[in-house]
């Protein structure tokens, strides 16, 4: 007893074969691909050099910088974020904090200390914001609070040179005054750019730790002492 052939129809009556279906061209065109400008729909890396794109990044890091410096349009950090400038931030300040003249210690632990405040301190600020109700995206809020840290690294890059000096009252007055300067910078442009983000009935709550977070890392700054 023989069982009933079972066919597959790939095609109904009618429709062209196999070979008519896959027939056809396939042309690349030689239109010139846009490699200068990544908010445009046509923007195409795939030929670039290495050294274009590496330095097509340093130069966003470094624009992201300066509206940092000079917080006047608030969505430049926000647009296209990255952690370069954070991480390069954080290790350069953890590696200037952790100096110790004891050698008792080797600065380890104050290194990861650093770190540990910067990272997790963000995050905390921004799980804070998110809590709130605020329409950002998480590693957009750590985007800013990291390039925010710039007026606090150059605080302390000008507090390191004034510790060279035989330390006086005076010249710790300055080294605070210069700490409050960068945390005051630092504050305002993290709020410049985070404030629109948070609903107005809570933007007394969403910038209190903020606040708390550049006053910390302010404190480790005019609190080293040692060269």
């Amino acid at each position: 007893m023989s069982s009933p052939e079972t066919t597959l129809e790939l095609y109904d009556d009618g429709a062209e074969s196999p070979s008519e279906l896959m027939s056809g061209e396939m042309t690349v065109t030689s239109a010139p691909r846009n490699t200068t400008d990544p908010n445009s729909p046509d923007f195409n890396t795939l030929d670039e050099p290495i050294r274009d794109t590496i330095m097509r990044d340093v130069k966003a890091v470094g624009v992201k910088f300066y509206h940092v410096l000079i917080p006047r349009e608030k969505n430049t950090l926000l647009r296209d974020w990255d952690l370069w400038g954070p991480l390069v931030l954080c290790t350069f300040m953890a590696t200037i904090l952790h100096g110790s003249s004891d050698e008792m210690h080797d600065g380890g632990p104050e290194f990861a200390q650093v770190f540990v405040i910067v990272w997790i301190g963000a995050m905390i600020v921004t799980l804070n914001s998110k809590l709130l109700g605020g329409k950002i995206s998480f590693f957009q809020s750590i985007c800013v609070l990291g390039y925010c840290l710039t007026p606090c690294a150059l605080a302390l890059i000008a507090c390191r040179i004034i510790l060279f000096s035989t330390q006086t009252a005076f010249l710790f007055f300055l080294r605070f005054v210069v700490s409050s300067v960068g945390f005051g910078w630092a504050t305002y442009a993290s709020i410049i750019f985070l404030g629109d983000s948070q609903p107005p009935n809570r933007k007394a709550l969403a910038m209190y730790p903020i606040f708390l977070f550049y006053f910390i890392i302010s404190w480790l700054v005019v609190s080293h002492s040692n060269v």
